[in-house]
């Protein structure tokens, strides 16, 4: 799978964790990520980068690291055609898969160890999306966002 990954500067050390194993997985992922943990940056800087890519299809999922993962969350999210979601534990990251189509994960750098992170992100990447009912909600969503985006 192609994969979008990005952190601001209180998600470096995460990222480094998270990269050699993603990789180890067979995927191949884009590190478009802070490298210091000494130099504050915008989180919304590197969300949007992400974000875009993923809604221009050059990536299949995106992954952003944060404090929290809520500011990731929040910036991601305005991009068009993407839904973001912020996962803390395995259950969230596969239901934001199986009923909402989630296409970026969002993590906590400072709530979630090294093994959840990988769990949760095993699940994430392995999860299909059911379809079914949850389609129309996602079709919803889309023809909102269109409309919204047109104004």
């Amino acid at each position: 799978m192609k994969i979008a990954l990005a952190n601001d500067h209180r998600g470096v050390a995460m990222k480094q964790r998270l990269l050699n194993w993603l990789r180890d997985q067979g995927h191949q992922i884009s590190d478009l990520g802070a490298n210091t943990p000494d130099v504050s940056v915008d989180y919304p800087d590197y969300a949007f980068v992400v974000a875009e890519g993923v809604s221009k299809g050059e990536y299949d999922r995106g992954i952003l690291i944060c404090g929290t993962g809520v500011g990731m969350c929040i910036a991601a999210n305005k991009v068009f055609n993407v839904r973001a979601a912020c996962c803390h534990d395995p259950i969230t990251a596969e239901l934001c898969r199986r009923h909402n189509d989630a296409n970026v994960i969002c993590l906590s750098a400072d709530l979630l160890g090294e093994d959840g992170a990988e769990r949760i992100l095993s699940i994430f990447l392995s999860t299909e999306f059911e379809q079914g009912r949850h389609l129309r909600r996602i079709d919803k969503i889309a023809s909102f966002e269109a409309k919204t985006s047109s104004s």
